[in-house]
């Protein structure tokens, strides 16, 4: 076991240490507070990404109804004419 062999383990150095690695961990080890930010960021990204891939999906919903209901009978309509005014000549 390591801290038996360490020279500080037992000895009145040892409380020391632990506020030393108490504080260290308090203000420079930020990884939690990273961490926290990461997932805050993440749960924002696929919120607002779910929110414009919904919008594509509506768009597109309208384009496809406008093509079936006006360009298509448009498209329609004037391929009957030109085909029977080639089929005239």
């Amino acid at each position: 076991d390591r801290r038996r062999d360490s020279p500080a383990a037992g000895s009145p150095i040892q409380p020391i240490i632990k506020d030393v690695g108490e504080v260290y961990s308090r203000l420079l080890d930020h990884r939690p507070v990273i961490q926290g930010e990461i997932r805050y960021f993440v749960k924002e990204f696929e919120e607002k990404r779910g929110l414009r891939e919904l919008r594509v999906l509506e768009n597109l919903k309208h384009t496809i109804f406008e093509t079936n209901e006006r360009v298509l009978p448009k498209c329609e309509q004037a391929m009957q004419d030109n085909l029977s005014e080639t089929f005239k000549r």
